[in-house]
């Protein structure tokens, strides 16, 4: 409970004043024995003990009524947000979730989270006069004051956006901010508990958890959460984009949030260029992943378009951008020895040109700067790079480039980012080194987007080299050897590999396993030449490199309030055309449980409050002063019952006769 004129409070010494005209006025009376009183003592001695509690009865509901006259007038606030007896605090960080989730409808309502979420803050704030409040919301995560509790509405740091929110971020920050203040200090956090936005695994949480009790001044942490069951929902998402000759192939992911059984036909409409054309896709289950072929017109070499579904109950996730450049041969070069394992290597990177594709074969020995202006993928079947030439490799990695190392026949004790290759291993005989397991959901070797795995247990090996170093492991042989690691460095990928796709060596040679494994990394590769690619809002591609100008071409939410920077749409840095869309994170519907929120932030003052309101016409907000002028009417009405006299019934007085009374 909070008092919004807490001076008023001192009004409360008042309700000790009936307590003290009572004990003056029993000091005024002297007691004189008057022995025919003695008599009537006597008679109401018995009804003494009943006379005594009834005047208690009536101190208590004079004093009473005192105090609740002054706790009105204090004017007394409750709610679920602010609590009891906390106090009015002199700032407060509010963390504000802007995240492309917060746009969801709740099952039973018909306003986004964010727009409840800020008529609930609101409303706290115009109850706390005096507190100053600064804003840090998930998109800039850059503090600001807030002018009034009125602006907190029209704000662009509190508008929609299609950016995700990092909790993790959001806290240490405010903790940093925090460190520099001496007053006595909450934060509030306003979110809709989304599983990804707070990163439960995050291994920065304990040092958020240390930051945050280490403060000079430990501040309270209220939790206002905006979760629960959400209206049903459709969202679209592209998850790749690529230009093959004259049609611009889509990977397309429909999800829905409802587990409703049975199928839905989805119409789709597709702008290109401003043209529209319509199509449908039919949804069986919570998700569909499917491929559009888009024909591109013979005299647009570049342009730009969106999809887009019927809206429903969270507009944001209704569209999906994409960007195209002119088509360019994607060259792929090949370093090795010539032979079996170069021809393959080389049949794989370009499938009878497919695509446009093309590769160049670089046999030993190595020397000087190679040519890797219009190179997507690498293929290296030497012993890793030194010198100079690991150096150009480096920055071809730091560029967006792919490079695939396979173990090389040559014995070599040359390391490249800190791996380096095992002497060379062979299996005993009659028996082969088989791929045992291998990630499905990442890497090279993931599964199709029709859910269909690489069959990667077909590869067999009698020889292989293992590589040594700290690099994530996505596949392994059956004694649990790495076969596929990877390194990451700037936008690009290393990847190795660790055998030969040479008969003498194994059956990598086949195309089960070979043709997704450099197909993938070559059209990685490659998205680093397009004029127009995909990208999501946040990540490193999105952002401005140095020198260029920003602006944005199109979105879908033009009035939405917020900076450009934060919106999906086809974005120009300088020369660069760039399709931004959401974060996929943001269409994933799990939520963070209260118990797994508790774990996150033990040790901290923290307190969680569950809105599951539906419309920002509620308030988390109270004020019950009328609660106390009602109490203090019901004590004075109390008080004047117990002074009404008693009444003597006539029978109980004429019980005895009187005797007349005879002088002698």
């Amino acid at each position: 409970m909070v008092f919004l004129q807490s001076a008023m409070l001192w009004g409360l010494l008042a309700a000790s004043i009936p307590v003290v005209i009572h004990l003056l006025n029993r000091r005024r009376h002297r007691t004189v024995k008057w022995a025919a009183m003695q008599f009537l003592l006597k008679a109401t001695r018995e009804s003494r003990g009943k006379k005594r509690l009834r005047h208690i009865l009536i101190l208590t509901c004079r004093a009473l009524g005192i105090a609740a006259l002054a706790t009105a007038a204090a004017r007394p606030l409750v709610s679920g947000l602010l609590g009891w007896g906390a106090g009015n605090p002199d700032l407060v960080v509010l963390v504000f979730d802007r995240s492309a989730s917060m746009e969801a409808n709740p099952a039973n309502g018909a306003i986004a989270r964010r727009e409840i979420g800020l008529q609930r803050i609101g409303d706290a704030l115009a109850d706390l006069p005096g507190t100053r409040v600064v804003l840090l919301d998930s998109a800039s995560g850059d503090p600001q004051d807030l002018p009034s509790p009125e602006s907190l509405a029209e704000l662009s740091a509190t508008a929609p956006t299609d950016t995700v929110a990092s909790m993790t971020r959001l806290l240490a920050r405010s903790a940093e901010f925090l460190s520099q203040i001496p007053e006595r200090s909450e934060i509030w956090v306003v979110s809709d508990l989304q599983s990804s936005s707070w990163e439960p695994d995050h291994e920065r949480w304990e040092s958020v958890r240390a930051s945050l009790s280490s403060l000079p001044r430990p501040p309270r942490l209220r939790v206002l959460s905006l979760a629960g069951d959400s209206a049903p929902n459709l969202s679209v998402h592209i998850l790749a984009s690529r230009r093959i000759g004259d049609q611009l192939a889509l990977d397309l992911e429909l999800s829905r949030n409802s587990d409703a059984e049975g199928s839905v036909l989805v119409p789709l409409e597709i702008e290109l260029n401003g043209a529209l054309r319509n199509e449908s896709v039919t949804l069986s289950g919570q998700r569909l992943t499917d491929r559009l072929l888009i024909p591109i017109p013979p005299q647009e070499e570049s342009g730009h378009g969106s999809i887009r579904i019927p809206g429903d109950g969270n507009p944001r996730d209704n569209v999906a951008y994409f960007a195209y450049g002119p088509q360019r041969p994607v060259r792929s070069l090949v370093v090795a020895n010539a032979g079996e394992a170069a021809d393959y290597l080389a049949l794989a990177a370009a499938p009878g040109g497919f695509g446009g594709s093309r590769t160049e074969l670089l046999t030993p020995p190595v020397t000087g700067t190679l040519d890797l202006a219009e190179t997507a993928c690498i293929l290296w079947a030497l012993p890793l790079p030194t010198g100079e030439t690991a150096d150009q490799l480096a920055a071809f990695l730091e560029d967006g480039g792919r490079i695939l190392f396979f173990g090389p026949r040559e014995e070599a004790d040359e390391a490249f980012l800190d791996v380096s290759w095992s002497a060379l291993e062979e299996s005993p005989p009659d028996q082969f080194f088989v791929l045992d397991s291998w990630n499905h959901d990442d890497g090279l070797l993931r599964d199709g987007l029709d859910g269909s795995a690489v069959p990667a247990d077909r590869l067999k090996s009698i020889r292989r080299r293992l590589a040594r170093g700290e690099s994530p492991v996505f596949a392994r042989w059956d004694d649990g050897e790495p076969f596929l690691s990877r390194q990451v460095v700037g936008r690009g990928v290393a990847w190795f590999v660790g055998s030969l796709p040479d008969y003498t060596w194994s059956n990598l040679g086949d195309a089960d396993v070979l043709l997704p494994l450099v197909q993938r990394a070559v059209i990685a590769g490659s998205d680093r030449f397009d004029a127009g690619r995909l990208a999501e809002l946040g990540s490193e591609r999105a952002r401005a490199r140095a020198g260029e100008t920003h602006r944005r071409l199109a979105d879908h939410d033009p009035e939405s309030g917020a900076e450009s920077i934060h919106l999906a749409g086809i974005h120009r840095f300088g020369e660069r055309t760039l399709a931004l869309n959401r974060p996929i994170e943001e269409d994933l519907p799990d939520r963070l449980e209260p118990a797994a929120l508790d774990g996150l932030l033990e040790g901290t003052r923290f307190s969680l409050f569950e809105d599951p309101g539906a419309s920002a016409e509620q308030s988390i907000s109270r004020g019950i002063w009328r609660g106390f002028l009602i109490a203090m009417l019901c004590f004075l009405l109390a008080e004047a019952l117990l002074c009404l006299p008693s009444v003597v019934p006539e029978r109980a007085a004429a019980t005895k006769p009187v005797r007349p009374f005879h002088a002698r």
